[in-house]
């Protein structure tokens, strides 16, 4: 028997057919204006730019589709939308587009071939095509069937206006749905980040702290080291490494940064963090610890709970002045929970639970060295599992060294290992 490529025969099933009806470009902003074709790269379209990179652009969100049928409903009730006013790259006919799963390909004639990635979510650049400004009317959340959606280039081409494109189902070893998973945990992480940056900046710690959307970093001078000294979302946005690692430099900081190209030839990581994810339902109950207590603490405990995670972390000099400082207010930054353990009444351990949007995630936990070996640990994880279900979050997030201690216990506990990320550092000079 002749082997068969499973890919060539994936070609073959058309689940659908369309055309393009007009190709949109810009040199940023909106709207987009129709050319007659125009060449499909890994980035994008050539001629194409965006005022917000830290929204749109970069590999997984290379190019923007957008329904004409959508445009049609929505301009019926009075929306003043059309054809690249929202931005789209490529405003097509005879599909609805919202409706296709992640992975989902579409081919072109010249051999381009896109896999859809994610929807677009709405923002307010765009306002001016609806009434009262409210673009939540191609929201996927409020309008499903009615959102542009984001699509990665699996092969280059050029694609043209009347363009013919054919629906595909996802490759077997499409890596979509992985993808979209670690968007929703990378921003479970980058939210946490930012906010506690934030936290401790208010309390009087010299942060310098680059927000850019869907990426973030951090500059201390004062207190070198990674804690400070980070950047997050790379991943999804890499167009914005460069201005990362200038934010490091203008501040004269080494600073780390993962998920991304080396930024020299030949840098190798510093290190190699783990992503672990699971439903909080499908971590087990904890063995019993004589003597301990799980509880969640508010803000009169805050500093006490801090202190407990900074023993634990043995975290000395300026950083551990300036997170004890923050205590307070890192208890009240909104979805953040601290948890702190104790065996017959004493501090033994600490940890958080960081819950929004549906994503619970699991900050550092420490147990007291003197605590260590009775399953402490194992018994914080359950902890904030069976918190996270009725905060209502459908999965749990962590990072941990890849294969290092913390990484075992987790995955011990149930935690899979989605993703390792390598960590580079980046020289001031």
């Amino acid at each position: 028997m002749l082997d068969t490529d499973p890919r060539a025969d994936l070609d073959d099933v058309v689940l659908a057919t369309g055309r393009v009806l007009q190709v949109n470009v810009s040199p940023g902003g909106v709207p987009k204006r129709a050319v007659g074709s125009a060449q499909v790269g890994r980035m994008g379209l050539e001629g194409d730019a965006h005022d917000h990179f830290d929204v749109h652009g970069g590999p997984h969100r290379a190019v923007c589709l957008f329904a004409v049928e959508v445009i049609r409903r929505v301009a019926a009730e009075g929306h003043p939308i059309a054809p690249g006013s929202v931005g789209e790259n490529l405003t097509t006919e005879g599909v609805e587009l919202a409706t296709l799963a992640p992975g989902t390909r579409l081919a072109f004639p010249s051999g381009l071939a896109l896999e859809v990635s994610a929807p677009a979510n709405p923002c307010n650049v765009i306002r001016g095509s609806f009434l009262e400004g409210k673009s939540g009317r191609i929201s996927i959340l409020r309008h499903p069937q009615d959102s542009r959606v984001y699509a990665r280039v699996l092969h280059e081409g050029e694609v043209a206006a009347g363009d013919a494109f054919r629906v595909l189902p996802p490759l077997p070893d499409s890596q979509a749905g992985r993808l979209n998973l670690l968007e929703r945990l990378d921003a479970n992480e980058r939210r946490f980040w930012l906010a506690n940056w934030q936290a401790v900046a208010e309390a009087g710690a010299d942060l310098r702290i680059l927000d850019l959307g869907d990426a973030v970093a951090c500059a201390a001078p004062g207190s070198p080291g990674r804690i400070f000294n980070a950047a997050f979302g790379l991943r999804m946005v890499p167009i914005l490494c460069d201005r990362v690692i200038d934010h490091f430099r203008a501040n004269g900081v080494a600073g780390w940064l993962g998920d991304i190209e080396p930024p020299a030839p030949g840098l190798e990581p510093a290190e190699r963090v783990s992503v672990l994810a699971i439903e909080p339902r499908r971590i087990p109950e904890a063995q019993d610890v004589p003597g301990l207590v799980m509880r969640e603490v508010g803000v009169a405990e805050a500093e006490a709970w801090e202190r407990t995670v900074l023993d634990g972390f043995d975290l000395q000099g300026p950083a551990r002045d300036a997170w004890q400082a923050a205590a307070e207010h890192i208890a009240r930054i909104p979805g953040m929970h601290l948890v702190l353990a104790e065996v017959d009444g004493r501090p033994a351990g600490a940890a958080g639970l960081f819950a929004r949007a549906r994503v619970g995630g699991l900050a550092p936990a420490t147990v007291l060295p003197e605590f260590r070996g009775r399953g402490i640990h194992a018994a914080l994880i359950a902890a904030r599992a069976r918190m996270a279900e009725e905060k209502g979050c459908e999965l749990i997030t962590a990072q941990a060294e890849t294969d290092g201690q913390s990484e075992h216990n987790m995955r011990r506990m149930g935690l899979a290992r989605v993703h390792v990320r390598d960590v580079f550092r980046v020289d001031p000079a």
